[in-house]
């Protein structure tokens, strides 16, 4: 179906590009054949490190006129093979396209490239005073693949995901025309939401060149808590009735004991607290130390008083921050390392149904003798889960997996929920989601991928 390079393909790629930022043959390091999970891999026929919107329109123009395949990819950091190149084609590294543009602090957005780290937009803005919410775990992703996923992350809960603070984008369609979707305006209902389609959509519609974020006024204070249970489900049915009071936290996370020894192992490093099996952390910011004790207070009375808690340590010094976020940080590396392979589900259930669905893994972990540790956003309902292959050999492991697989994402369903909160579906869930929303959904997005690719060039066989 797609054209193989070949010396005219790359001569042609070489009068547009200098020949150091384009990658052959042995030239193209393994990390290029997959992601961080690494479950999917092939490798591309030709990397291409971009620097400019032009670079990429003519780079794709060319691929659509000639019908080879394009994948988009950044850090690399995902988790369901989106940035993996199927067909082999071209990769474009967008790494290099890395410039904060402009802070427009009037309208309170910033430009950006897609190649600039998530770490290097919070530290640029928050210097500034200004404060961009989505937080995902992985602080080394780029915008762009944030983006391309509608990343969601810890502050989800009170912030809402990536999909809230983008305002604008430039992008380059399929064949090779540069357009704008959205505007720097606070409302727009001119025509349908195009800008929404791109977020989410893994690079397979159109090719992300610029981004405009929302900004905030940074908040002045922000503190945590650490809430510890001797009981799992306990911990679990309390977040729903944290989120009924007053209280209004700006992240919900929740981990069990077992998470914590893969993290002090991994980091070589102890744990505030370890004594007990489930663990609730809270967080809130805002504009005043008042503001913050008030909401500490309510929280703390309610969970010591109602809601079955053991005790509430407040995490207020900055070793002590640093322990436990650093830690919170470390869960997914250190379950990799706790192990010989592993792969990941990101389900999303309501919130009044987390402590059942949990309940649910712990049986399937029984049912199979496999170990199935997790942590999740318990305020948005975003359950990180993990099966870890340990011991078994390649037949056993790969039945399985399926199995457990096949036995939470029907979970999953069954509870209302979807098969991903915010990794995306990439190459890895395709069927999943396809059982979850039936053809006539899968038919709809098919239908919007052929109006915007109608060569299907753009990082093809993901999603859908």
């Amino acid at each position: 179906m797609y054209k193989k390079l070949d010396s005219n393909d790359v001569k042609y790629f070489k009068s547009i590009i200098p020949e150091e930022r384009i990658l052959l043959g042995d030239q193209i390091i393994e990390d290029y054949h997959k992601d961080e999970l690494g479950t999917i891999k092939n490798a591309p026929e030709i990397v291409i490190k971009v620097k400019t919107t032009e670079e990429i329109s003519k780079i794709v123009k060319y691929a659509n006129e000639n019908i080879i395949p394009v994948v988009v990819r950044g850090s690399g950091t995902g988790l369901v093979g989106a940035c993996v190149p199927l067909y082999g084609g071209i990769v474009l590294d967008m790494t290099e396209m890395n410039k904060i543009i402009n802070l427009d602090d009037k309208n309170m957005v910033l430009e950006v490239e897609p190649g600039v780290l998530i770490m290097d937009i919070y530290e640029y803005v928050e210097k500034r005073g200004f404060f961009y919410a989505p937080d995902p775990g992985e602080k080394t992703a780029t915008i762009g693949g944030n983006v391309a996923t509608n990343a969601g992350g810890m502050r989800a809960v009170k912030y809402g995901v990536t999909r809230d603070w983008v305002v604008a984008m430039e992008v380059v369609l399929p064949n090779g025309e540069i357009t704008q979707f959205g505007r720097v305006v606070a409302k727009n209902s001119t025509g349908y939401s195009l800008k929404d389609l791109i977020i989410g959509s893994e690079g397979t519609l159109a090719i992300i060149t610029k981004l405009y974020l929302k900004l905030a006024p940074l908040p002045e204070k922000a503190i945590s808590i650490l809430i510890p249970f001797n009981d799992v489900n306990l911990a679990l049915a309390s977040v729903p009735k944290l989120l009924q009071s007053k209280v209004t936290p700006t992240a919900i996370e929740f981990f069990e004991k077992d998470a914590i020894v893969f993290t002090e192992s991994y980091l070589g490093k102890k744990f505030p607290e370890t004594r007990y099996d489930a663990y609730i952390l809270l967080t809130f910011d805002g504009m005043s130390d008042e503001e913050i004790q008030e909401q500490l207070k309510q929280a703390s009375d309610l969970y010591l008083d109602n809601l079955g808690a053991e005790d509430v340590l407040i995490v207020d010094t900055q070793e002590r921050k640093e322990d436990v976020w650093t830690a919170r940080g470390a869960f997914l590396e250190a379950i990799k390392a706790s192990t010989t392979f592993m792969d990941e589900c990101d389900v999303v259930v309501p919130r009044d149904k987390i402590a059942e669905y949990i309940a649910f893994t712990h049986k399937l972990s029984e049912k199979y003798q496999v170990r199935i540790p997790s942590f999740g956003h318990a305020g948005d309902g975003n359950l990180h889960i993990y099966i870890c292959k340990d011991d078994l050999d390649e037949e056993r492991w790969n039945k399985v997996l399926n199995d457990v697989f096949k036995e939470m994402y029907d979970k999953a369903k069954e509870m209302g929920g979807l098969v991903s909160g915010e990794h995306g579906i990439g190459y890895a869930k395709k069927a999943y989601m396809k059982e979850l929303l039936g053809n006539s959904q899968i038919e709809l997005m098919r239908g919007i991928k052929k109006v915007f690719d109608p060569k299907g060039i753009l990082n093809p066989d993901k999603v859908i």
